[in-house]
């Protein structure tokens, strides 16, 4: 384990530096700007709610509430607006030349989703994606993990007279849940009339135009389908590939993930720790395990910036069976829980009205609505 270099005789630094201001990233900056001197670096100037951004897809206004300046809850931190190029045994660089000394870091990138800079060009990107379903009388949709499924059920209950094509290359729909599960979805998607071609993917780089406008694109099993535009929605990879020329580059495992400790602390950094979708936490990566990364890392933050004894660390530990829920448009939702799997209404009172905007702002300290 190295020692933090400016810890010197007995005295705890207090320079935190959170790198990545995404679900973990942001709470942990906002959890201990008044316990540290801190410094959050992030390549855009806001936070974004993730799991509202498809919502927003179908109505911008949405956006107003999930996409937060970062300003707007970080009232006693440094903000750096920059991608990070380097990260030393004692400083991160950033690509805007900032040097920025820590005695304390914080890895936060979560997965590599490269978004626009500013919140402006952000709503701007949604209303643009909207203008673009409203347009089109066909819609595909590549993916039927949690992000195409619910992109499908959002425009097939808000543009119910779409032509909404699902295709997935694997056997059953959201593959990290049950099937019983994943059956009631499809059999939901199919009653709100979307088409799904399952154990089939598309190559978007080969297809043809045509003279009406839209688009022919071919399936893995010589199928044709003609759109008149289509979303991506398969998964994102770590957003480690910067790490790997870093001082960090022999704690990334071969998914792309951080090494972490019971604590959170990256393995053989008593100083650097990691939380979020980088760590290679065996568990499914959702925005409830990314915060609750967040509140453990900070309570170990504050334990050492006090000078307290390593013994107390905060151990983080996973749930054994998480509660997982997709949202089927405004008011329905498939669950599964520990004990049973339910779709329709119920769920969706849970998550599908608000999609937890309102409760995650408020965690944020600001006002839900």
């Amino acid at each position: 384990m190295e020692n933090p270099p400016e810890w010197g005789d007995g005295g705890r630094g207090r320079r935190v530096v959170v790198i990545g201001g995404g679900v973990a990233g942001s709470l942990i900056a906002k959890s201990l700007q008044f316990d540290a001197d801190l410094t959050l670096i992030d390549p855009k100037d806001y936070f974004e709610i993730p799991w509202a951004s498809l919502r927003a897809t179908v109505e911008p206004s949405f956006a107003e509430r999930s996409l937060i300046h970062h300003k707007d809850y970080l009232a006693n931190g440094r903000l750096i607006v920059s991608e990070v190029t380097n990260i030393t045994n004692k400083e991160v660089l950033t690509a805007d030349g900032h040097q920025v000394t820590y005695d304390y870091l914080v890895v936060a990138t979560g997965h590599y989703d490269p978004l626009p800079v500013t919140r402006t060009d952000r709503l701007e990107e949604y209303q643009t994606e909207n203008e673009k379903i409203k347009a089109a009388d066909s819609i595909l949709i590549v993916g039927g993990g949690p992000t195409g499924v619910e992109l499908a059920a959002e425009i097939a209950v808000d543009f119910p007279q779409k032509k909404v094509t699902l295709v997935h290359d694997g056997s059953r729909l959201l593959e990290f849940i049950g099937p019983k599960a994943s059956d009631k979805t499809l059999e939901w998607l199919k009653n709100k009339n979307v088409e799904l071609k399952l154990m089939q993917s598309v190559d978007l780089s080969n297809n043809t135009n045509n003279s009406d406008g839209n688009r022919t694109y071919f399936t893995s099993s010589g199928e044709t389908i003609r759109v008149d535009c289509h979303f991506l929605c398969t998964g994102k990879p770590p957003g480690s590939e910067w790490l790997r020329e870093t001082y960090l580059k022999d704690r990334i495992d071969n998914f792309g993930r951080l090494k972490v400790d019971e604590n959170l602390r990256i393995k053989g950094h008593r100083n650097i720790f990691a939380v979020g979708d980088i760590t290679d936490i065996k568990e499914l990566k959702q925005g409830y395990s990314a915060q609750k990364h967040a509140l453990v890392a900070a309570k170990n933050l504050k334990l050492l910036m006090s000078g307290g004894k390593e013994g107390k660390l905060a151990i983080y530990e996973p749930r054994s069976s998480p509660k997982i829920i997709v949202s089927l448009g405004r008011q329905d939702a498939v669950a599964q829980f520990s004990f049973t799997t339910i779709i329709g209404l119920v769920p969706g009172m849970i998550k599908s009205k608000d999609l937890y905007v309102g409760k995650t702002r408020k965690k944020m300290g600001l006002q839900p609505k």
